[in-house]
């Protein structure tokens, strides 16, 4: 009978943990939910400009998240407005070079936003002779790009608060009235652990505020960390109009074409259309080493256009060979057989679980959850094995061009070695859509490829796997040093 009293207490124990957690977990996701940015309806189309700068503007028509878009729209601008000159050696844009106007005084500079500041301190601190090629502008350092890019992003953002044409998307109403539910889940933890401390024979009563003050404090952070911006009724007005001038710039096929010199001639409508998404060629050309590899531009099949790539990280079987595969089906498949071969009595169970008179017995329980592994082992098992043949069996091969390579798995170093990468992630534009998921590349295939090659690969779909790589066309690149022109 106390056995009996005591499980019961344990399921109530169990019951409440649950409730407390699952209540903070439902308002989250309907706090997320209920601050998503709004779907804006643009204006008709018209060539009229607005006073908000690009980076800004590049905000509000991407859905209030600020992408690469920002840092070349302002570079443009600076362009437009004739603080900078950009000069283009050939037919090809990538022989661009930018031109620091050498007449700057302390006055143009004063009146520039921090954003616009940084950019042109960008462009200054590279220039060699007052010249620097566009292909020179990219970080080489990750940490570097990071910050400079963490820094662009709040003073940009910072300017649209000002304006009003955006907040933080979890405000302090939002993050108070969840700080709320946190002291409700903690209060129901800490409840939990007092019931808990209160029937053993040594209880620690300090345990049971440090639970909930723990949790509280957990939970109120999360909730109060930066999730981004949100939508102003300003902000939404505003980004009707800007994304009215965008259908007006996609009116004119031969814009998305333009290069970036071709500002001297259209004057602040190419760093707005840069900032609206609209300037393929001359938003492919420059980059300040803040691409974001899930949106990428792509030029295959002749025109220029944007791809989303997803990186697959939770599923293991992504760019493993057959045979680990198999080797992976096999241990499911004897896991499985063994549990199920030792505690698999559903009969038994059943009749015990459901028959038997007062609380099941914990040791049924257990015997059912260890089934359930061992089902779910010999379905993972057979469904892995399956799907590996299947793989082997329907191998293709694609032709696209290379939008990123960047290194997946390593080997773990020691002392006296460092990791050692052996996977890298390959996105590769097929033409068969705006969206593709990244390959797994061997390093064993001993072929070097980068953004904007052509490639022919032969690849295992299901496990995306690529077996042999091609580069059928190499992209040109400009030598820096060799773009650099005399100034006359």
């Amino acid at each position: 009978m106390l056995d009996q009293i005591l499980q019961a207490e344990q399921l109530v124990d169990g019951f409440v943990a649950v409730v407390s957690l699952g209540l903070y977990g439902v308002c989250y996701a309907v706090a997320r939910i209920a601050t998503r940015p709004a779907r804006v309806r643009p204006e008709p189309a018209t060539p009229d400009l607005g006073e908000e700068p690009p980076a800004v503007v590049s905000l509000l028509a991407n859905g209030w998240q600020l992408t690469e878009d920002a840092a070349e729209s302002t570079l443009l601008d600076l362009a437009a407005r004739r603080l900078i000159e950009l000069r283009q050696l050939s037919d090809d844009p990538y022989q661009t070079t930018v031109h620091v106007s050498p007449h700057l005084d302390d006055q143009q500079l004063a009146a520039l936003r921090p954003y616009e500041r940084q950019v042109l301190e960008r462009i200054r601190a590279l220039a060699v002779g007052g010249v620097v090629p566009v292909t020179a502008l990219t970080f080489r350092n990750a940490d570097e790009a990071k910050r400079w890019n963490k820094r662009l992003r709040q003073e940009v953002v910072e300017e649209a608060r000002a304006r009003g044409l955006s907040r933080r998307r979890f405000g302090p109403t939002v993050v108070s009235a969840l700080s709320a539910v946190a002291a409700v889940t903690g209060c129901g933890l800490a409840w939990v652990v007092a019931r808990i401390e209160l029937r053993s024979e040594d209880p620690d009563v300090l345990a049971i505020p440090s639970v909930g003050v723990t949790a509280f404090i957990m939970l109120a952070g999360f909730a109060a960390r930066p999730m981004g911006e949100r939508d102003t009724p300003a902000g939404r007005a505003v980004a009707a109009r800007w994304l009215a001038v965008r259908e007006w710039l996609r009116g004119h096929e031969e814009f998305a074409k333009l290069p970036p010199a071709a500002v001297m001639v259209w004057d602040r409508y190419l760093p707005y259309g840069a900032a609206l998404g609209v300037t393929h060629t001359a938003s492919a050309v420059l980059d300040l080493g803040l691409g974001d590899r899930r949106r990428l531009w792509s030029s295959y099949g002749g025109h220029w256009h944007r791809v989303r790539v997803r990186y697959p990280r939770l599923w293991a079987r992504y760019g493993l060979t057959v045979p680990r595969l198999v080797m992976r089906a096999v241990v499911g498949l004897l896991i499985g057989y063994v549990f199920v071969r030792w505690h698999g009595q559903p009969a038994d169970l059943a009749e015990e679980l459901i028959f038997s008179s007062g609380a099941p017995d914990p040791l049924a329980m257990i015997d059912w959850a260890l089934l359930a592994i061992g089902v779910g082992g010999l379905l993972y098992g057979g469904y892995v094995l399956s799907r590996a043949f299947l793989d082997l069996a329907t191998t293709r091969v694609i032709t696209g061009q290379v939008l990123w390579v960047e290194v997946w798995r390593s080997h773990p170093g020691n002392d006296d070695r460092p990791p050692r990468p052996w996977l890298d992630y390959l996105a590769v534009d097929d033409g068969s859509g705006d969206r593709t998921t990244a390959w797994g590349l061997p390093r064993k295939l001993g072929v070097s490829c980068r953004d904007g090659d052509t490639v022919r690969l032969r690849v295992r779909p299901w496990s995306r796997r690529v077996v042999e790589l091609t580069v059928l066309e190499r992209r040109h690149r400009p030598d820096p040093v060799a773009a650099e022109p005399s100034d006359r």
